[in-house]
């Protein structure tokens, strides 16, 4: 198992919370890409980033919190949704940006770690919730609620299972070793096609 780097001396004095929340968000990053959930410590971070124990314990009540924050800060937000008003090609572009971090090293094998994590870690599921899978699944939702409107879907249609289709399809390939490599660029085409069709309304 590889060693987290030396401690990293600051200088006296109190610094911006937000320089302090960005030094421990980098460390947390580095040390959860290079050593995976399972040799992800507090620990580990507080000796690389040289923030206090304290402060960090303040600011993250859990192993498993730090760890997201820390993923999301290491990997960015690389998924935009745009409504260009075409729900299929939308649609398309966000699963297709999504299919490719997942298949991208380290960052696929740890998201899977962190969604095994959080099934037993109560404030990383909270975290998840709050600050990942929630705010997607909602602007999801405001995509299909959009071409709803527009006459492209049936207005019958439970957008509830067209994003389960599509994300649960997904999530079962990123989770079952066995079929992780299955997760490709042209299933992520396929599995909007198949969970838009019976509900698109033809032109």
């Amino acid at each position: 198992m590889t060693e987290p780097g030396p401690s990293v001396r600051r200088g006296r004095g109190r610094r911006p919370i937000a320089e302090v929340r960005a030094d421990v968000l980098e460390a947390s990053g580095e040390v959860l890409m290079r050593e995976g959930v399972g040799g992800f410590t507090i620990e580990k971070v507080i000796a690389r980033s040289g923030v206090s124990s304290a402060t960090v314990y303040k600011h993250w009540p859990s192993r498993g919190a730090l760890a997201l924050d820390g993923y999301l800060h290491a990997v960015g937000d690389e998924i935009a949704f745009r409504d260009t008003g075409d729900i299929r090609a939308d649609l398309i572009d966000v699963v297709t940006a999504f299919v490719r971090l997942l298949r991208r090293e380290p960052a696929g094998p740890v998201f899977a770690q962190l969604i095994g994590a959080a099934q037993t870690d109560t404030e990383l599921a909270s975290q998840f919730d709050r600050h990942y899978f929630g705010p997607r699944r909602r602007q999801v939702f405001l995509l299909l609620e959009a071409a709803k409107e527009r006459g492209q879907l049936r207005s019958d249609a439970d957008l509830g299972v067209i994003v389960d289709l599509i994300w649960g399809a997904c999530f079962i390939r990123l989770l079952l070793p066995n079929l992780t490599g299955l997760l490709t660029v042209d299933f992520a085409r396929e599995v909007v096609l198949h969970a838009l069709n019976g509900v698109e309304i033809p032109n």
